[in-house]
C-alpha cells in the first residue's frame, strides 16, 4: 500500500514539473520571445509571422475536332515583374531589386524586342514594383529562361494562363471564346466555352504555409499542398477539313457576291452529327475583333425562301392526295378568302396575285415540275387544293418549326409565325412572310433525307477526363425528335428532290457535282426591312443531301446579299463544299480512265481516300509499310525506334498529297520546311508535338522563326507566318 502510494506521488511529481516547464517555454516564448531550451530567439517569428496562400491555377480542358486536332487549349505563359524599391529585403549579400537600370532596360528591350528608352521609363518610375505592358505578358517558357539565365537582380516572373486557338476563326461562333478574370482563371465567355464551363474549367489547388515578414519559410512549420485538378477535354463532332472547306466557301461567296453574311452547315443525315457549322464575317477568339457575336445558325431568324416548299410536298404526300402527274396551271394564283379566312384561287384579282419568279407563266404542268421549276403558284396549289393551311401548318410544327431545338446549349431564336391573313398563309407555302432558323432546317431536313424521322443536331460528341481518356464524363447519343412523315413519304419526296438537282430543267441543276449525284432544293427569298420587301436584298439557299442512292450527309448553305438575278447559277463556293466533302467522306466515284499506249506517259490529278492506320508503339519499318501505299507525305519527329504519337488519328479519312505526322521523341525534333504549308498541316504539327507555337495571319506558311533543319527543343516557341 505504501509502495503505490510512493508510486503515485512521483507521477504526480514528474507531471507538475513537466507542466510548469511546458508552462514556462510557452510565457517565455511570449513573453520574452525566446525558445527556454534552444535559446533560439523567436522575436523575427513572433513579431510578424503570416499565413501565405499561393494558387496553383488549374489549366482549363482542351477543346478537339472530332479526329483529335486541337481547337482551344491553355498554354502556360510568364508574366515579367520589376522589383524597383531598393529598402525591398534581401539575404544577406543580394540584392533584390533593379539596381542597374540601364543594363536591366538595355538587356530586356533587346529579348523583348521593345523600345530601349520605353523600357528604361517603366524602370525609372517610383514605386515598389512594375510590369512592361504588353511586351511583358504572356512570355514563352523559352523567353522566360533566356531572361532568368541573366540574373538580372530585381527581375522575376509570375505564372499565367493563355487561352489560344491554333486553328483561327475555326468554327469560332460556335466555339466562342475564354478570357481571364480578375483572379487570372481563365473563365469561358461565349459559345461552347461558355456552355460547358462546368466542364472545361478545373479546379485551383493551392500551397499554404507560414512565412516572416521577408518570405522565409519558418522551420518546422506546417506545409499544406492541394494540387490544382485540370478541366475536362471536350471533343466535337466537327471535321477540320470540311470546317475549312465551309469557310472557304464563304470567302469565295463573298469575293463573287459582295454578301452581307453567309451562314451554312454540313451533317449527318442519321445522327444528327454537325460536321461543319459556321458564318460570315466571324472572328479570331486569338484577337476578338468581334462585329456580331450572333450564331447565324441558331440565333438569326429569316425567311427561308422555296427550301421551304419541300414540307408544303411532303404534307400533301403523307396526307395520300398527291399525284405528282396530275395537271395544274402554272400561271398567275390571284386569291380571295373563304369563310375560314383560308386562300381560295379566284378568276379575278380578288385580295391580289402571287406570281413564279420572273412572272413567268408555266402554263398547264403536273405538280412534280411545281417542285422542279420553284412554281409559286403550284405550290399554292399544293397546299389550298390538295391539303388546307392548317394542315400545312401542323405538319410545320411537327417538323419542328417555330419552336426550340435544344442543341447543346446554343442561344437559339424559334422564329415568327405569321398565320393571320390569307396573304400569309399563302406565302408560308414558300418561305416568305414566316421565319426559321437554320438549325431547324436541318432537323426538320433529316426527316425528308432519312426515314421520315427527325434527329436532333448536335456538336458535342464527348466528355473525357484530361487525365484518362479512357474515362467517358459524358458520350453523345443520336436524339429521335420526331416522325412527322412516313419512310415511304420520305421517299417519294425524295424522288422529286432527285429531279430538281439531275434534270436539266431543274432549279438546282448548277450544283451538280462531278464525284456523286446529289439530290436537293433551291431557295431565294426576298428580305424584308421595316415591313417593306422592295429593298433589293435576297436570301440565296440550297439544301442538297448525297448520295442521292443512300443519303448520308446534307449540306445548307446561305447568303445574304444585294439582288444578283444568277445567283443560283454562280454555284463554284457551294459546289466547293459539295465536291471536297464528298471526296473527305469518301463517296466521290472512281473516274473512268482510258487506258494509255505503251508509248505514252499520264499523270493522274486524281485525289484518293484512305483510312489511317493505327501505328503508335510500333516501329517506324512498320510505319512506312503500313502507309506506303496511301500516297501521303510522312514527316517523322525525333528519333527513336518506335512511333510515339501519330496525327491524324486512327481511323480518320486521309487522302493523296495529306502530310501524316509520327512523332518519335517528346522532347526535340528536327525543323521541317513548312513555306507553302496550309494552317492545317502546321495545327497537326502542333497537335502532335505539344510544342508552342504563335501563328498569325491567313493563307499559307510564308516565314517561320525557326529556320528549316534546325533542332527544336521543348519549350521553344515556334512563330508561324501566313500570307
Amino acid at each position: 500500500m505504501r509502495r503505490t502510494r510512493r508510486a503515485l506521488s512521483v507521477i504526480f511529481l514528474s507531471t507538475l514539473a513537466v507542466m510548469v516547464l511546458i508552462a514556462s517555454n510557452v510565457f517565455f516564448v511570449s513573453v520574452y520571445k525566446v525558445h527556454l531550451r534552444s535559446g533560439t530567439d523567436l522575436s523575427a517569428y513572433a513579431d510578424s509571422a503570416n499565413t501565405v496562400r499561393e494558387t496553383t491555377k488549374a489549366l482549363r480542358g482542351n477543346i478537339y475536332d472530332r479526329n483529335g486536332t486541337i481547337i482551344a487549349q491553355d498554354n502556360k505563359t510568364y508574366n515579367i515583374i520589376c522589383i524597383l524599391d531598393p529598402n525591398r529585403p534581401a539575404p544577406e549579400g543580394k540584392i533584390a531589386y533593379v539596381n542597374d537600370k540601364e543594363g536591366t532596360a538595355a538587356a530586356l528591350s533587346r529579348i523583348l524586342k521593345i523600345d530601349y528608352d520605353t523600357c528604361l521609363g517603366y524602370l525609372k518610375q517610383n514605386v515598389y514594383q512594375t510590369e512592361l505592358g504588353l511586351a511583358g505578358r504572356n512570355l514563352s517558357k523559352a523567353t522566360m529562361e533566356e531572361i532568368t539565365a541573366l540574373n538580372l537582380p530585381g527581375i522575376e516572373f509570375t505564372d499565367s494562363i493563355q487561352r489560344v486557338y491554333p486553328l483561327g476563326t475555326f468554327a469560332s461562333n460556335l466555339i466562342g471564346f475564354a478570357q481571364s478574370d480578375e483572379t487570372g482563371s481563365t473563365i469561358g465567355r461565349m459559345g461552347a466555352e461558355l456552355y460547358l464551363e462546368n466542364y472545361l474549367g478545373g479546379v485551383d489547388g493551392y500551397r499554404m504555409y507560414q512565412a516572416d515578414k521577408n518570405g522565409f519559410i519558418l522551420p518546422g512549420m506546417r506545409e499544406e499542398v492541394v494540387s490544382a485538378v485540370n478541366g475536362y477535354n471536350v471533343y466535337l463532332t466537327l471535321d477540320q477539313q470540311i470546317q475549312e472547306t465551309l469557310e472557304e466557301s464563304f470567302r469565295m461567296t463573298n469575293d463573287i457576291f459582295d454578301a452581307y453574311r453567309v451562314w451554312g452547315s454540313v451533317m449527318e443525315i442519321s445522327t444528327g452529327k454537325i460536321l461543319a457549322w459556321g458564318q460570315s464575317p466571324s472572328f479570331d477568339p486569338n484577337t476578338l475583333e468581334i462585329s456580331d457575336y450572333n450564331n447565324y445558325g441558331a440565333q438569326l431568324p429569316y425567311e427561308p425562301g422555296s427550301t421551304l416548299k419541300t414540307f408544303t410536298y411532303a404534307a400533301a404526300i403523307n396526307e395520300g392526295v398527291y399525284d405528282g402527274n396530275a395537271k395544274v396551271y402554272g400561271g398567275p394564283y390571284c386569291f380571295s378568302a373563304d369563310e375560314n379566312n383560308n386562300p381560295i384561287r379566284v378568276e379575278s384579282n380578288g385580295y391580289g396575285c402571287i406570281y413564279n419568279a420572273g412572272r413567268k407563266n408555266y402554263g398547264w404542268a403536273d405538280y412534280d415540275h411545281g417542285m422542279i421549276w420553284s412554281a409559286n403558284t403550284i405550290t399554292a396549289e399544293v397546299q389550298n387544293t390538295l391539303i388546307d393551311p392548317d394542315t400545312h401548318l401542323g405538319y410545320l410544327k411537327d417538323f419542328g418549326f417555330f419552336q426550340p431545338v435544344m442543341t447543346d446549349g446554343l442561344p437559339e431564336e424559334t422564329g415568327y409565325l405569321n398565320f393571320t391573313w390569307p396573304a400569309d398563309k399563302l406565302s408560308l407555302c414558300y418561305g416568305q412572310g414566316s421565319t426559321v432558323t437554320m438549325l431547324q432546317m436541318l432537323q426538320a431536313y433529316s426527316a425528308i433525307f432519312g426515314s421520315g424521322s427527325m434527329v436532333r443536331p448536335y456538336f458535342i460528341e464527348s466528355i473525357r477526363d484530361g487525365y484518362d481518356n479512357n474515362r467517358v464524363i459524358y458520350q453523345a447519343e443520336t436524339k429521335i425528335t420526331g416522325t412527322p412523315i412516313t419512310e415511304e413519304s420520305a421517299k417519294e419526296i425524295q424522288r422529286i428532290l432527285y429531279r430538281v438537282i439531275n434534270e436539266d430543267d431543274g432549279t438546282a441543276r448548277h450544283y451538280r457535282i462531278p464525284e456523286t449525284t446529289l439530290m436537293g432544293k433551291t431557295g431565294t427569298a426576298e428580305v424584308a426591312i421595316n415591313g417593306n420587301y422592295n429593298t433589293g436584298t435576297t436570301i440565296t439557299s440550297v439544301m442538297c443531301a448525297m448520295p442521292a442512292d443512300d443519303p448520308q450527309v446534307m449540306v445548307y448553305y446561305c447568303f445574304e446579299a444585294p439582288y444578283n438575278p444568277n445567283g443560283q447559277y454562280y454555284t463554284s463556293p457551294v459546289q466547293n463544299l459539295l465536291r471536297k466533302t464528298a471526296m473527305r467522306l469518301g463517296f466521290a466515284k472512281a473516274p473512268e480512265v482510258e487506258e494509255p499506249a505503251d508509248d505514252e506517259e499520264t499523270e493522274s490529278d486524281v485525289i484518293h481516300t484512305f483510312e489511317m492506320p493505327n501505328v503508335l508503339n510500333h516501329t517506324v519499318a512498320y510505319a512506312e509499310e503500313k502507309l506506303g501505299t496511301t500516297e501521303t507525305e510522312e514527316i517523322y519527329l525525333g528519333t527513336g525506334d518506335s512511333i510515339i504519337d501519330q496525327y491524324p488519328r486512327a481511323g480518320s479519312i486521309i487522302s493523296t498529297g495529306q502530310k501524316v505526322f509520327l512523332l518519335l521523341d517528346t522532347n526535340s525534333f528536327i525543323m521541317p520546311d513548312m513555306t507553302g504549308w496550309t494552317r492545317k498541316d502546321v495545327t497537326g504539327l502542333w497537335s502532335v508535338t505539344q510544342f508552342g507555337f504563335k501563328l498569325t495571319g491567313e493563307g499559307t506558311v510564308s516565314e517561320q522563326s525557326i529556320p528549316p533543319g534546325a533542332t527544336v527543343a521543348r519549350g521553344t516557341e515556334i512563330e508561324v507566318v501566313f500570307k
